[in-house]
């Protein structure tokens, strides 16, 4: 049974799961659907096609499900899907999708959404991710699983954040950050890669110690990039956490790649 606070509004057609508490002047829209065990505490906004999963809680101010901020919407029917156990914290604002773009803004299980970060239409993000106070993305961004972004952190859009990356507080990313990655600064540029969160997600020191020496030999090595992929593939090819770091270079498309400040990016 939904406990329902006499001064929150909902919109007839909205979908409200078991055990879902709503708090005080809450707003949802028509088109939402809230999951099981959800909480909104108070001075929630739920707009749009928005489907919010279960357990997921949400903060007051927070904004999800509003229309992508982007000068080709036209009020199309587009979706945003939070996933299940997410913490969502105070003024964080989430928009839907865009017609020319995916069409839906995608939010993975157990995210931690800190105050007033923003996640922008057509957005991908994975499972687990951290993002701390003020951290937002442009649209069309690809984050992987398990990354952290840093307070007031802010991403291009089209840019690609590879699994178990993290980037430092301040720091405006123009291109891709591969997986395990470290990147920091004004201009986003690669300082090392994540061992203490490789550590933590139990990756084996063999592993840590492979993807290392695969971000020497990628960024500091001989010839062009592709010559340096193919060597990355034939010496560490069998290693899973290498095969992802080659498979994100390779399937690179609208973001260049991020390098250490010390290397051109190309």
């Amino acid at each position: 049974m939904a406990l329902i606070d006499p001064t929150a509004r909902i919109e007839p057609g909205a979908l409200i799961g078991q055990d879902v508490s709503i708090g005080p002047y809450c707003i949802i829209g028509p088109d939402v659907a809230i999951g099981d065990g959800c909480r909104l505490l108070a001075h929630v906004h739920l707009a749009g096609h928005s489907t919010i999963g279960a357990r997921t809680v949400i903060y007051p101010f927070a904004s999800l499900g509003t229309p992508p901020q982007s000068m080709s919407y036209r009020g199309e029917a587009t979706r945003l899907v939070v996933g299940a156990d997410c913490d969502i914290r105070q003024g964080v604002t989430m928009n839907t999708g865009t017609a020319g773009g995916r069409g839906v803004t995608e939010v993975g299980d157990r995210g931690f959404f800190m105050a007033y970060s923003h996640i922008g239409h057509d957005c991908r993000i994975g499972n687990d991710v951290v993002f701390a106070n003020n951290a937002s993305l442009a649209g069309h961004c690809v984050v992987g699983d398990h990354v952290f972004m840093g307070g007031l952190s802010a991403a291009h859009q089209f840019t690609r954040i590879g699994a178990h990356a993290m980037i430092s507080g301040v720091t405006a990313l123009r291109g891709d950050v591969i997986p395990f990655g470290i990147a920091a600064g004004a201009k986003g540029r690669l300082i090392g890669i994540n061992a203490v969160g490789m550590k933590r997600r139990q990756f084996s020191p063999a592993a840590i110690r492979a993807v290392r020496a695969a971000y020497r030999q990628l960024f500091f090595g001989e010839g062009v990039l592709a010559r340096r992929l193919e060597a990355l593939e034939a010496e560490f090819g069998d290693n899973d956490a290498v095969a992802r770091v080659i498979a994100f270079v390779r399937e690179a498309r609208n973001r260049p790649l991020c390098y250490p400040g010390n290397r051109r990016e190309v």
